[in-house]
């Protein structure tokens, strides 16, 4: 298959996927090149919210108004890590820039930023990441097991969880619901 690049792309999980980590997911993929893939799913909220986490590391948010957001899985990979996809970049320990517009931070100090009221504009949080090697997420696409679409930054960060996955098929054009278990290869 011709090398290809999915940063800043969804990847929209086809309905015969049989993964239990990524059926009816919608992964952000952060970076795709030549070592794989590193992304995060950003429809499936786990049963904890953003207070939680500030409490689980022990960081003091006194009734931030970002308390109830809801923490994602972001994939198998890494659970005990946090990653935050924000915008605008910012200037943080340990960002990766996504595009011009998307950042990508593991390090603390964002999180502490987000409790004393400096947070970034847009902001979600999730536990682990979804990671590919060299060229699976090209074979999955053989496989019919994946759609992709260049990402819309709106449909992560202002869209509820729920509506994630069916707004990014219709960037595509499509209803969700109409996409078929049978793929269409000759």
């Amino acid at each position: 298959m011709q090398s290809i690049d999915l940063t800043h792309h969804f990847l929209i999980a086809m309905p015969a996927m049989a993964d239990p980590f990524f059926a009816r997911t919608l992964t952000y993929i952060c970076d795709h090149n030549e070592q794989g893939a590193l992304g995060l799913v950003v429809n499936r909220p786990i049963d904890l919210t953003l207070k939680d986490l500030f409490e689980q590391l022990d960081i003091s948010s006194e009734g931030h108004p970002l308390e109830s957001l809801p923490v994602m899985f972001g994939g198998p990979v890494q659970l005990d890590r946090g990653f935050v996809l924000h915008q605008p970049i910012g200037e943080w320990q340990s960002t990766m820039v996504v595009n011009h517009q998307v950042g990508l931070t593991t390090s603390l100090d964002i999180l502490r930023a987000v409790a004393n009221g400096d947070s970034p504009k847009q902001l979600l949080v999730a536990l682990g990441y979804s990671g590919w090697a060299p060229g699976q997420i090209e074979h999955e696409l053989s496989q019919n097991a994946w759609l992709t679409v260049p990402a819309s930054p709106s449909v992560m960060f202002d869209l509820p969880c729920e509506e994630r996955l069916a707004a990014a098929t219709r960037l595509l054009g499509i209803d969700f619901s109409s996409l078929s278990n049978d793929a269409g290869h000759c």
